[in-house]
């Protein structure tokens, strides 16, 4: 199905900078809003978009590019010690206060999405009706560990390929830029050719990766930036909000990496999409549909 096009577009001033967002449905519908946390960091928000089709079910979808990224202020100047958690926890907070509805929403984060997610629940925000995180490590630990072992389930020219550019740090190899595609594949979106939005995303990490390679590294499994000791491991339990976990069979989030979630969130229920990598929003569209739909409705 078609991307829903966006209601209204705008920019929501954050400090010195502008936060681009995009609201696809009404605010005054009556129904509780959701906002989408994307990942990456710095990935932009263009391959989540099939999650505004949400709005067809009578509620306002709320996309938005972090900073960094997209139609959002650009800081390709700025340094390690500006990329912080607590530089998004505070975008976010303006980005609420300044579309009225800090009061009342739903908050859905997918990958790193989900961990800011995380991180904002903790403080039991008043407004928070419920949370949806989606394909996201509790510690980038667990993220390691778990994509090394999928890394060597790969074949083995592809792992010596991968080994000998990271340790040559030569990541625009295209040799080695193959073997991460053969990973994405399997563990990142098993809709090959991939659709439109995800390409988007995809170009405009290439187009500016500073929040990326910054806070995560080159790709999807060599952590090497400064979100590589990152946890919410010990401070999950003070997530009081209802909770509903997702994500794929072949994902990259294994279930090793949410398993702290599921044991420490007071009120949590957890959904496998048996057909999906990293993407389920978009490798099993109406079924992420149809759970997340739900799972709001209930918590309006």
């Amino acid at each position: 199905m078609a991307v829903p096009e966006p209601t209204v577009t705008g920019h929501a001033p954050f400090g010195m900078w502008r936060t681009w967002y995009r609201i696809t449905g009404d605010l005054r519908s009556g129904a509780t809003p959701l906002v989408v946390l994307h990942g990456g960091p710095g990935a932009a928000h263009n391959y989540t978009l099939r999650m505004a089709r949400l709005a067809e079910q009578g509620r306002a979808v709320i996309h938005y590019d972090q900073l960094g990224i997209g139609n959002s202020t650009h800081l390709p100047d700025k340094g390690a010690d500006f990329w912080t958690v607590r530089l998004f926890l505070d975008e976010l907070a303006s980005l609420l206060a300044t579309l009225g509805i800090a009061g009342d929403y739903h908050l859905l984060g997918q990958s790193w999405g989900g961990m800011l997610a995380a991180e904002h629940a903790v403080l039991r925000p008043p407004g928070l009706r419920s949370l949806v995180i989606c394909d996201s490590p509790a510690s980038m630990e667990l993220w390691a560990s778990e994509t090394g072992k999928l890394v060597a389930q790969l074949p083995l020219d592809v792992q010596d390929a991968l080994r000998r550019h990271q340790e040559a740090g030569t990541y625009d190899d295209p040799e080695y830029e193959a073997a991460t595609k053969v990973f994405n594949e399997r563990h990142l979106c098993r809709v090959v050719p991939n659709p439109q939005e995800v390409i988007d995303t995809d170009n405009a990490i290439r187009a500016d990766p500073t929040v990326y390679h910054t806070m995560n590294g080159p790709n999807e499994f060599h952590i090497v930036g400064t979100l590589s000791d990152w946890s919410v491991v010990d401070r999950v339990h003070l997530i009081t909000a209802p909770t509903l976990l997702i994500n794929g069979a072949y994902d990259e989030a294994t279930a090793a990496t949410m398993q702290p979630f599921s044991d420490a969130i007071p009120d949590v229920r957890w959904e496998v999409f048996a057909e999906s990598s990293h993407m389920p929003h978009v490798e099993e569209e109406e079924r992420f549909l149809e759970v997340v739909g739900a799972f709001l409705r209930e918590h309006d």
